[in-house]
C-alpha cells in the first residue's frame, strides 16, 4: 500500500463557469516500499484532480510522476489505493484543508 507522506491542494478556478461544483489539484508526496513496482530511487507523486459536487466527490484524473525529473510514469493504480486516496483527498477538505 502507498503512503502519503505529504501533500499540497489548491483550489482549480473556473472563470466561466462551466464545472459542475469544484475542483481541486493535489500533490500528494508518496512512500513507495522498495519492492514496489512504482518505486523509484528519485522519488514518487500523484497528481490527483478531485471534484466536489452535489451529486458527490470524486477523482477526475490522476497521474503519477517522478519527483525529481518530472518524468510521467505510465502506471495504473489499483482500485483500492484509488480509493485510498479519493478517502484522503474527502477528508482533507472536510477537515479545513489550507486550500491555496
Amino acid at each position: 500500500m502507498l503512503n502519503i507522506s505529504e501533500y499540497s491542494v489548491e483550489l482549480v478556478k473556473d472563470p466561466f463557469g462551466i464545472l459542475d461544483g469544484k475542483r481541486y489539484e493535489f500533490i500528494l508526496d508518496l512512500d513507495v516500499p522498495d519492492d514496489d513496482e512504482l518505486y523509484s530511487e528519485n522519488g514518487v507523486y500523484a497528481r490527483v484532480i478531485f471534484s466536489v459536487a452535489d451529486s458527490g466527490s470524486r477523482i477526475v484524473k490522476y497521474e503519477l510522476r517522478e519527483r525529481s525529473t518530472d518524468r510521467y510514469l505510465e502506471i495504473d493504480l489499483e482500485d483500492e489505493e484509488l480509493a485510498a486516496f479519493a478517502q484522503f483527498c474527502k477528508e482533507e477538505l472536510e477537515s479545513g484543508a489550507d486550500v491555496e
